[in-house]
């Protein structure tokens, strides 16, 4: 019986800024429609943008899903990200026999079949086109967010705690689109502790 899958996969879980983006595609059955999918990780941004406009014209469906940044900090980044898929597979459940999702947990009350597949992106092409899309998608809004606030350099790094990144962040302080959840922007904004007396400077009787 050919059935017809939906991928899911995420791209943005590990950054301290911006949204965690989740992707869902659903191919006809039989041989994928796209040639040269594979794994996200393992493409170049520009054969990533290449594939891009392929996948959305001959998937079946697809969906894609930015949970922002305010949204993880206040659901924590595992249940946001399990929010993401569950929103992405609701998005394409209308042409979906089952789903097949990148990673070792399934989201709660999916509306159809799902699997949980560890590496499926390298071992799926609809899970493969849905890292594509999350990841393109993703680098997308990084791009836009570097434009409000070029300090950080997110055009580079993604959000990713890189050093210069948490140099920025130290010589600036987190913009609303960091994690505040996340120890690194966490760290920022707590106080120095207080000392009551520093060596060599002892405070006045």
């Amino acid at each position: 019986m050919n059935l017809r899958v939906a991928g899911i996969d995420e791209a943005g879980r590990g950054p301290l800024a911006g949204p965690v983006v989740v992707a869902a595609v659903v191919f006809a059955p039989g041989r994928t429609p796209v040639n040269g999918l594979d794994d996200s990780k393992a493409l170049t941004g520009k054969k990533r943008e290449l594939l891009y406009p392929r996948i959305l014209e001959r998937a079946l469906a697809w969906k894609i899903v930015f949970v922002e940044a305010d949204e993880i900090d206040r659901r924590n980044i595992f249940q946001a990200t399990m929010h993401g898929m569950r929103e992405a597979l609701l998005g394409v459940a209308h042409v979906a026999d089952c789903a097949r999702i990148d990673g070792n947990r399934l989201p709660k009350d999916l509306p159809c079949p799902a699997e949980a597949w560890v590496g499926g992106d390298a071992r799926d092409r609809a899970i493969m086109a849905a890292s594509i899309l999350a990841k393109v998608a993703r680098d997308a809004r990084m791009r836009e967010l570097h434009a409000q606030h070029p300090q950080y350099g997110f055009d580079r790094h993604k959000g990713y705690p890189c050093p210069q990144h948490l140099a920025a962040l130290r010589a600036h302080g987190p913009c609303p689109q960091h994690r505040r959840s996340f120890a690194p922007v966490r760290a920022t904004l707590e106080p120095l502790p207080l000392q009551a007396e520093l060596p060599g400077f002892p405070l006045p009787a």
